[in-house]
């Protein structure tokens, strides 16, 4: 097929297409077509082109089992950043009601008696030994292939 009979064929398209008979619509593109010039000359549609592949891959890769995981992190992720926020409120209020804040050895006596204060130390201890552990592992050579 030439490049003559193409364009041939496309000039009918244009013709045939009863939106294209449209002032609007033949507006609407010429404005459209004015905005996507750059990206066109450029051959930067061809990475839009490219996002969308890779996109839909991954909607035709996700089964039900992958789908079930995403939804557990999501879930898990926002359960974790509701709980931390409504500590982080109610620590803020019940410091605020206080009129003088207490000493430091009042503070650390009144740690020393609330068991809640005491096992939320130890979460803390048990995040900061497993990035410690981490870490040590991370800071090993890499062994050879």
């Amino acid at each position: 097929m030439t490049n003559q009979n193409s364009t041939k064929t496309m000039e009918q398209l244009l013709h045939s297409l009863p939106a294209l008979q449209d002032e609007a619509t033949v507006a609407g593109l010429a404005d459209l077509l004015e905005k996507l010039a750059p990206i066109l000359q450029g051959r930067r549609l061809h990475n839009i082109v490219d996002l969308l592949a890779a996109i839909s891959d991954v909607i035709e890769m996700t089964d039900d089992a992958m789908l079930q995981k995403i939804m557990a992190l999501y879930e898990d992720s926002i359960g974790g950043i509701w709980m931390l926020t409504n500590a982080l409120r109610y620590a803020s209020a019940q410091a605020a009601a206080n009129s003088t804040p207490p000493t430091l050895w009042q503070s650390v006596r009144q740690f020393n008696q609330n068991e809640d204060a005491r096992r939320g130390l130890d979460v803390v201890s048990n995040i900061l030994a497993e990035l410690g552990r981490q870490a040590a592992i991370k800071g090993q050579a890499m062994p050879e292939d």
